[in-house]
Order: C-alpha cells, then sequence, then structure tokens
C-alpha cells in the first residue's frame, strides 16, 4: 500500500485557470488545511518508502519520551479518536515497533512501549523529523519557524506542552 497521492497546483501552469476565492484566501481554516496539504506532501515524498504515515511518528516519539504510556492517555493528548488510535497502535504493533501489555491492575487498560526495532527507528530517524535538515523544511526563515510555532502554540491552546 502506497502512499496517497497529492498533487500539487502549480499556478504557474499555463493549463491553470485564475480561480478567485475571496474571503476563503485569508480564511484560517482553509489556510491551515492547505497547510496540512503541504506538509503531507513533503511528509510522504520523504518517507513514503517506510511506509508510515503522518501522526504515526509522532505516536512513536511519545511512547518512546512516556514508555509504558496508557493507550488512552496517548490518545487523548495526541487528540486522536480511541478507536483510530487502537487501529494505528495494532498496525504499529503488526510491523514489530510497538508492543502493547495489558497490566494485571487493570485489565481495561493498554500500555505501549517500543520494542528494540521501535527504538532504533526513532533513534535513526529523529534527525529526519526534528533536526535542521527535517522533511518539513519551507521557505520561511528560522525565525518565521519560530514565530509560526508560537502562532499555532497559542491558537491550539497548547502552550503547556511547550517547555
Amino acid at each position: 500500500m502506497g502512499a496517497p497521492q497529492i498533487t500539487p497546483v502549480d499556478e504557474r501552469d499555463e493549463h491553470v485557470e485564475h480561480v478567485e476565492l475571496g474571503a476563503l484566501a485569508t480564511s484560517l481554516g482553509f489556510m491551515l488545511r492547505i497547510a496540512q496539504l503541504r506538509n503531507f506532501e513533503r511528509f510522504y515524498a520523504r518517507f513514503g518508502h517506510l511506509d508510515l504515515k503522518p501522526g504515526e511518528f509522532s505516536i512513536l516519539w511519545v511512547v518512546n519520551l512516556n514508555p509504558g504510556i496508557r493507550q488512552g492517555v496517548l490518545a487523548h493528548k495526541l487528540q486522536v479518536k480511541p478507536a483510530h488510535m487502537t487501529k494505528i497502535i495494532r498496525r504499529l504493533e503488526g510491523q514489530g515497533i510497538i508492543a502493547r501489555h495489558i497490566p494485571d491492575g487493570d485489565r481495561r487498560s493498554v500500555e505501549l512501549s517500543l520494542t528494540e526495532r521501535g527504538l532504533a527507528f526513532v533513534e535513526e530517524r529523529q534527525a529526519d523529523f526534528f533536526g535542521a535538515d527535517n522533511y518539513n523544511d519551507t521557505d520561511l526563515t528560522p525565525e518565521e519557524k519560530r514565530q509560526l510555532a508560537a502562532l499555532l502554540t497559542k491558537y491550539c491552546g497548547t502552550s503547556e506542552w511547550r517547555r
């Protein structure tokens, strides 16, 4: 199963007609969606060969930082619906990257940890996601990136996440 194909539209393409967007062109929701699509394009260009989907590395990263985290807590923190989180975790478990453990004291919860393979995967890919040459490199200057991150943090109400 390959990465979804997202075809960027080049405004300079002679076959693309001008389409008036009006107020939509400055709508925050619309701009965030376009930014998400650009992010996915870059993600799949860089990681499509790994059979990794957007969001999965985030899950792996948080589990790496919080071994034994309960699946429900992880879903809540990353704002992933519990049923979808279960699907993702099963997929990662099937790849041998993540391990699930049901504690004796609470048979309804599931604790997550990375396998040796998962630990190696996160270690090997850390710079690709967070380093100077990460997949999400843009035309923004370093200062503009910091400003955008700060504005998005404020917009999303996630300032407690930044430490």
